[in-house]
């Protein structure tokens, strides 16, 4: 299911006819069309020089969490540690800020530019434990090419 979506993926970041927002729109576009479990998708992206995160394009139902602090919920952990999170369940999670009673289980994985962590992408799902390593594998490369327009 997550392998065909590869060639979509460099497709759609290799069209430099299209700015990088719309790009990182049509990534996360994507994902949560094709992929059943993934209900929100989104970039999150270090906010200049201050310790916190801020929303980039997403696909999903709007979230008032468009500025995260880093160390705060998932994405903040995720920021401070430089490695995936996996959440099987969001309700056994103390550090989680929940976006929606619907979310059940979340995945960030950090997107790494020259070495840095400027960003994650962050899916949530509405389904408990629906994430596995195939999950890790895909959204590392679809970061790594990301990282290639960034």
């Amino acid at each position: 299911m997550l392998s065909p979506l590869r060639p979509k993926i460099e497709a759609i970041v290799n069209n430099e006819d299209v700015e990088i927002k719309i790009r990182l729109q049509q990534i996360c576009d994507l994902l949560r069309e094709n992929i059943s479990y993934y209900d929100w998708v989104g970039f999150y992206f270090k906010n200049g020089t201050k310790d916190e995160l801020k929303l980039g394009p997403y696909s999903g139902e709007p979230t008032d969490h468009t500025i995260i602090p880093f160390g705060k919920g998932i994405c903040g952990q995720v920021a401070l540690s430089n490695e995936n999170f996996v959440v099987p369940d969001v309700k056994a999670q103390d550090n989680y800020i929940a976006c929606s009673i619907n979310v059940k289980a979340e995945i960030v994985v950090p997107l790494f530019v020259n070495g840095e962590n400027i960003g994650q992408i962050d899916i949530d799902s509405n389904t408990t434990d629906p994430f596995n390593k195939d999950d890790e594998e895909f959204l590392e490369f679809v970061n790594k090419e990301v990282a290639k327009i960034l």
